[in-house]
């Protein structure tokens, strides 16, 4: 009797077993790579995925955007300056087929080839390259690690040098190079101006030069500003020239008509 109940339990286990193993729900994201005895069938999904018991095994991929950070590495610049710097990457799977078949761990692979890549390309380029010109150079990685990762069906979306550390004695002689260039700015700017201040008055003294009348009010004004800020006494030694009309008005009166 024992018997009689025990087996159609173990066929009911069995069935689901082979249920399990046979009957494969995929997300949307996802895709199964069918190998049917050892040769590769398709790759399959999303949703239910079919497979025979034992003649078939499937390998999942995830079609999703990987984030990969790659570490800080040690790079000498191309003007022999050492520096520090840190990377993040960003890559999909876009043929899950060649993803599984063509490379072994495709994350894996992807990420050494970034590290490689990013000392490589990096070191190419000078120091002041690195700092002014980032977007260009995540551009640049971008395109060398894509066009490598290509035939392993992976797509590598964005990579981004995140941070250039750079040792304390570069850091005080950048500092130092940039005092140094305000300084010369200043001093350049302070130039300009002395010799836009010196054509100015090139200009005005030609002009009071063909005016001798200016030269006179001019210095009337000046009498005028310096008797209203001071309240002492100042003499002035005043020019003949600005006696000079009086004296020929009074002759002109004088004289016989």
């Amino acid at each position: 009797m024992n018997y009689v109940i025990f087996i159609p339990i173990v066929v009911i286990v069995a069935l689901l077993v082979l249920l399990s193993a046979a009957v494969k729900i995929l997300r949307e994201y996802e895709r199964a790579v069918v190998f049917r005895l050892g040769r590769l069938l398709r790759a399959k999904g999303p949703g239910v995925v079919i497979l025979i018991p034992i003649v078939d095994r499937m390998v999942r991929v995830d079609l999703r955007v990987v984030t990969v950070d790659v570490p800080r590495q040690e790079i000498m610049t191309r003007d022999n300056v050492p520096a520090s710097v840190d990377a993040v990457v960003y890559f999909r799977v876009v043929n899950a087929e060649d993803a599984v078949v063509k490379v072994e761990h495709f994350d894996k692979a992807t990420f050494n080839l970034a590290q490689t890549t990013l000392r490589s390309i990096l070191g190419q380029h000078e120091l002041d390259e690195l700092l002014s010109q980032r977007d260009r150079i995540n551009q640049q990685l971008q395109q060398v690690i894509d066009e490598r990762t290509e035939p392993w069906g992976i797509k590598v979306m964005l990579v981004e040098v995140r941070d250039v550390a750079l040792p304390e004695t570069m850091k005080r002689a950048m500092a130092r190079q940039a005092e140094v260039e305000r300084e010369r700015r200043a001093k350049v700017i302070n130039a300009e101006g002395e010799y836009q201040a010196a054509e100015k008055l090139v200009m005005a003294a030609e002009k009071i030069a063909s005016q001798p009348v200016a030269l006179q009010l001019r210095y009337l004004q000046t009498l005028t500003e310096i008797g209203a800020e001071h309240n002492s006494t100042i003499a002035f030694p005043i020019p003949i020239d600005l006696l000079t009309p009086f004296i020929r008005k009074a002759d002109a009166s004088a004289s016989p008509g």
